[in-house]
């Protein structure tokens, strides 16, 4: 795999999404192969380029989720220092040192190659990781957050360009949360024009 560190986004996106999954948040949402097989799909990460082709397994499964762990540690830690510290670690399970390469009329472009034959686990770290510390860098640690939806226990990356999302699922929680003061907006007025008759 050749992860882009220009492209930092996409691995943000896939260490929100895993450690989302997590038991803890809304209950296990990667509980077999194919499950994960799917997540790897919705984050555009080929299953089928693991070691000869093969798809994963549930040796592949277990990995996973142990560093479904870590990379909840990394978004989690109190300090930037901590975060930066942690994502090099998770970069380095599989990545190599940064190519530079040309890219057609794009100019040259930076990229991190993965060794031969590395596991999908060890793929998926080196992805986050240099998704998370390209967000750090462009972004600030400030940009990885919790999500304000009251139960949820969901981390997140923030990418996006304002900066202002509160959410880790936004169509999940955010709607949740909207929905919620809605209801409660329409029981204040319902209570407000039966005082008032």
């Amino acid at each position: 795999m050749d992860i882009s560190i220009n492209d930092y986004a996409v691995g943000a996106a896939v260490a929100t999404g895993l450690v989302n999954t997590s038991p803890d948040v809304r209950g296990e949402a990667l509980p077999d192969v194919d499950a994960l097989t799917a997540f790897l799909g919705e984050h555009g990460v080929r299953a089928d380029a693991l070691a000869g082709g093969r798809l994963p397994d549930g040796d592949d499964l277990r990995q996973v989720h142990l560093l479904r762990r870590e990379v909840r540690l990394v978004l989690e830690a109190e300090t930037e220092e901590r975060i930066v510290a942690g994502a090099m670690v998770l970069a380095g399970w599989a990545g190599r040192a940064p190519a530079l390469r040309r890219e057609g009329d794009d100019g040259w472009q930076w990229y991190v190659p993965t060794v031969a034959g590395a596991s999908l686990a060890a793929e998926l770290a080196a992805l986050i990781g240099i998704g998370v510390l390209g967000a750090v860098r462009a972004l600030g640690a400030g940009r990885l957050r919790r999500c304000a939806a009251p139960g949820c226990r969901g981390v997140f990356v923030d990418t996006s360009r304002g900066g202002r999302r509160a959410y880790c699922t936004p169509d999940l929680c955010g709607n949740r949360v909207n929905v919620a003061g809605h209801r409660a907006r329409r029981r204040v007025a319902t209570m407000n024009t039966s005082v008032a008759r």
